[in-house]
């Protein structure tokens, strides 16, 4: 009894180590953050493991393309659209020497979301992020990355973000 539990407590961490944390995924077909928010990833994308959690009412998963990081996190939500951009706003500018850069502009998506996006910088990196808000969800997405690193992939990311779409019921 004591070899097996020591067997889980040693050998289940060794095989979690072992294991990447991060897997390419598919670009030809909508991934479920959770919420009811689905999103198409961008081409080349990889998703990490270690921070991605889909559930009913909530989700998170976080694609990588190179050193670029794109979130997108869905929670429950009963406030306006300017309320949770001003809440993002707020948490990307408690970053020690992170700034909002420049007034939010609208954006939607093409199955009919409707929010603002905007743009940051911080130290050495820079991101833009974008939020929604869905039948009592709010849907934040952030990316940012080294500027070099970040230029060539906004457009794959901004076209991706576009695919969000939010279903009360699993589309068919």
């Amino acid at each position: 009894m004591v070899a097996a539990l020591g067997g889980l407590a040693f050998g289940l961490p060794a095989l979690n180590h072992a294991l990447p944390s991060e897997r390419p995924v598919r670009s030809d077909r909508p991934f479920e953050i959770g919420g009811g928010v689905f999103v198409t990833p961008p081409p080349g994308a990889s998703i990490d493991l270690t921070v991605t959690r889909p559930a009913e009412d909530t989700g998170k998963v976080l694609f990588r393309l190179g050193t670029v990081r794109y979130l997108i996190t869905v929670e429950p939500y009963d406030g306006s659209l300017s309320a949770a951009v001003a809440r993002l706003r707020q948490r990307i500018i408690g970053n020690s020497g992170y700034q909002v850069t420049g007034p939010d502009l609208m954006v939607a998506t093409i199955g009919g979301l409707q929010g603002l996006q905007g743009g940051y910088s911080g130290p050495g990196r820079g991101g833009r992020y974008a939020v929604f808000v869905a039948d009592g969800h709010t849907i934040e997405v952030t990316v940012s990355g080294a500027d070099l690193d970040l230029g060539p992939t906004l457009s794959a990311i901004e076209k991706s973000t576009r695919t969000l779409e939010y279903h009360a019921e699993p589309p068919g």
